[in-house]
């Protein structure tokens, strides 16, 4: 791992060309790093315990229903919410929903909301190009030891140093926005939620302490460590392995193994050929929890402005498919 030092010297060469970046101080980079370290080992012991636990003493539905709540709920709060409605504005809803949704994703525990978004919107503008936080394609490193280092890079390389990214370049209309603006300001108090909300709910149905601690396992650990690596595999694996149905400028592509448990944000191809849609699994079969959710809102009057590519767009941007061999 690059030293403090060299982290900041990098950025400064980014900061160069890229608008809406600024340089770090190593202070900030170390402090980032352990920041990453304690989100990338402590959800993982939440797996080794709820391993043991299922070896040993057996998995409730309790359990279940704590894990795949909060898992859906915060997962949600992420596609729904930090991405589609307030990164790219592709549909629009009430203040108070605005403000619910944010809530929701920081439940996920993926950073604070207006610097998710900002982070995001910088992605968008320089994606797999000198700029993009966390592209897999810009490693120097050529063969099957560029593939790794890039994959590892976007996968969860990229935040153990601050993106740098600028809120009020990339992120002003949410700055703008007091509610959202609280939302990020309460980041480190909804960390604790994330994680005494589940435990508190098992305790109470469970009427024991042991219910309290498995609840914190599968609906707070066990639940993050999951959503997280889904979250962190759009960036990765999403930039360089599935299919490419439509002409974007990067290397996005549609990955049909992620799509249900990211809730739609797999079809990353899609996605970066229409940023502006509600909709990413543009084909009757592609799975769009995500956009199921936001369907429904827009069927009971709280979402509306829904945008969608229209089928002109989508032909002249659709890519022939490969011939058979």
């Amino acid at each position: 791992m690059r030293s403090p030092a060299d982290v900041v010297t990098d950025m400064r060469s980014v900061a160069a060309t890229v608008r809406g970046v600024e340089v770090p101080t190593e202070k900030t980079v170390k402090w980032q790093r352990r920041s990453m370290l304690a989100i990338s080992i402590i959800p993982p012991l939440g797996i080794l315990f709820a391993a043991v636990q299922v070896w040993g003493w057996g998995l409730t539905g309790r359990d279940l229903v704590l894990f795949g709540a909060f898992y859906v709920v915060t997962g949600l709060g992420i596609t729904v919410g930090f991405h589609r409605l307030l990164t790219h504005k592709s549909f629009d809803v009430p203040n108070w929903v605005r403000v619910g949704w944010a809530i929701a994703g920081s439940l996920a525990i993926e950073g604070g909301v207006i610097d998710w978004v900002a982070t995001h919107r910088r992605h968008h503008a320089y994606s797999d190009e000198e700029g993009d936080p966390h592209s897999p394609h810009l490693e120097a490193a050529d063969g099957v030891k560029g593939v790794v280092k890039g994959l590892l890079h976007a996968h969860l390389g990229w935040m153990f140093a601050p993106s740098g990214t600028k809120a009020e370049v990339w992120a002003p209309d949410l700055l703008d926005n007091p509610g959202i603006v609280r939302v990020q300001k309460s980041f480190p108090w909804l960390i604790l939620v994330t994680f005494g909300t589940p435990a508190l709910l098992g305790g109470l149905w469970a009427g024991s302490f042991a219910g309290a601690v498995t609840g914190l396992v599968w609906g707070g650990l066990v639940r993050v460590f999951l959503l997280h690596h889904v979250t962190w595999s759009i960036n990765s694996i999403c930039h360089f392995y599935g299919s490419t149905p439509f002409k974007a400028r990067d290397e996005s592509r549609n990955n049909l193994w992620l799509s249900v448990v990211s809730f739609g944000e797999s079809w990353h191809n899609a996605h970066h050929a229409f940023p502006a849609s509600a909709r990413h699994g543009l084909r009757w079969w592609e799975f769009d929890l995500s956009w199921m959710t936001i369907r429904a809102m827009k069927l009971v009057g709280i979402a509306r402005n829904v945008k969608l590519p229209s089928a002109t767009q989508m032909e002249r941007k659709r890519l022939p498919r490969p011939a058979k061999t």
